[in-house]
């Protein structure tokens, strides 16, 4: 089956103009001003004229199995759906566990990549949850990277949290040794997802182990930087040493009141100080709990991550803090596929895979979703659901 995307502006994610982009199978195999097909195979032209051709999303923190529970069982929160992804124009997820990791489970978490693999899209996985010592499936990390594809990382760690297990320095650095190592024998990346609570400790142990270690700043990438003011210069100083920093696009008013940085508007900060556009992504935490403790840490409030968030941090950006397209676009595309290694990933060029978002001109709005070289989204409508969707 071919596919021809005629006549829109490609941002690949560097405006490279208005171009014709031909699909075969699951890759892009050309890319040019005019291509015309004259063949009689079976074939699709899809009309891009003022649509805006994006790579697909990549959202590389998600709990695809549910997350939450800290409000007791009935506050679990559900898995995520196949069209929740390509609605938000996400054709690349890794899955996470967080707080529970005993109802919550690696056989699981892998068995739901595949499913959603089998359903149309990419997924992969981190090793591991809030819970310390790692439970491995074959006895080591090591051995999990080199034998289980869907492992590519190790998360989400969790550090300054109250719910987290407080791990010390030793057990990161150990950690992050072992993750690092067993990428380079699987050819994968390897990083260290870590989650990063309110505690006033913020990224200290981080900071600690690249001062006394060799290992490099890059292994790992702090998450929910944007979490509070304090946090978030701390995520400027960490990003301008050369480290990574990920922004949670997924919140509340209530947190936005209590001083949690908007992911646009604190994008658009971090580019005026300095940062490189290179060391920062976006990531939804869909189907994470958003917890909301009082002052003693009891349970006051809870809603749910959202995947959808994911792109829209991005459009405001774009739209309300003026960040230029194609450099915005870069913390959902290009730069996780970077960081991950997801060599295929997050670009348009000719042999990488057909995963791509059509976007309106004018209001930059999803229409099209294409991952692996299928359509999944069409004006906006769902063509392909996942098994159980209605």
């Amino acid at each position: 089956m071919l596919t021809l995307i005629k006549n829109g502006k490609v941002y690949s994610p560097t405006y490279i103009g208005k171009k014709d982009i031909l699909l075969s199978g699951e890759k892009i195999i050309a890319i040019d001003d005019v291509i015309e097909l004259t063949t009689s195979v079976n074939h699709l032209v899809i009309d891009a004229t003022d649509k805006i051709i994006v790579p697909g999303f990549i959202d590389s923190h998600v709990h695809i199995i549910g997350g939450g529970g800290e409000g007791s069982y009935k506050t679990r929160t559900p898995e995520l759906m196949l069209s929740q992804a390509t609605k938000a124009g996400v054709t690349t997820i890794v899955g996470v566990i967080g707080t529970d990791g005993t109802t919550r489970t690696m056989p699981d978490l892998i068995a739901k990549a595949k499913a959603l693999k089998e359903e149309g899209i990419s997924c992969y996985v981190h090793l591991g949850s809030y819970q310390l010592p790692i439970n491995t499936l074959t006895g080591t990390i090591q051995s999990d990277f080199i034998l289980i594809e869907e492992i590519i990382g190790i998360g989400e760690i969790a550090i300054a949290d109250h719910r987290s297990s407080q791990p010390t320095l030793q057990e990161i650095k150990r950690i992050a040794a072992e993750a690092r190592v067993g990428g380079m024998l699987s050819g994968k990346a390897g990083i260290v997802n870590i989650h990063v609570g309110d505690g006033r400790s913020h990224l200290h142990i981080l900071n600690e182990i690249v001062k006394t270690s060799d290992i490099p700043i890059t292994q790992f990438v702090p998450t929910h930087i944007n979490r509070n003011s304090e946090l978030f210069w701390e995520g400027v100083k960490f990003a301008k040493q050369g480290g990574f920093v990920d922004f949670t696009t997924s919140t509340i008013p209530k947190f936005l009141e209590e001083g949690e940085t908007k992911c646009s508007s604190g994008l658009k900060v971090m580019l005026e100080e300095g940062v490189l556009i290179d060391q920062i992504t976006f990531t939804s935490d869909a189907q994470g709990s958003l917890p909301h403790f009082d002052e003693s840490g009891h349970l006051i409030g809870l809603k749910i991550g959202e995947i959808g968030t994911l792109f829209n941090e991005v459009r405001e950006a774009v739209m309300v803090e003026g960040i230029p397209l194609e450099k915005a676009l870069q913390v959902i595309t290009k730069n996780p596929a970077k960081i991950l290694n997801l060599k295929n990933k997050g670009e348009i060029v000719v042999g990488k895979d057909a995963d791509l978002v059509l976007l309106d001109e004018k209001e930059l709005s999803i229409e099209t979703v294409i991952a692996k070289g299928n359509v999944m989204i069409d004006k906006g409508r769902a063509v392909v659901k996942g098994t159980f969707e209605t």
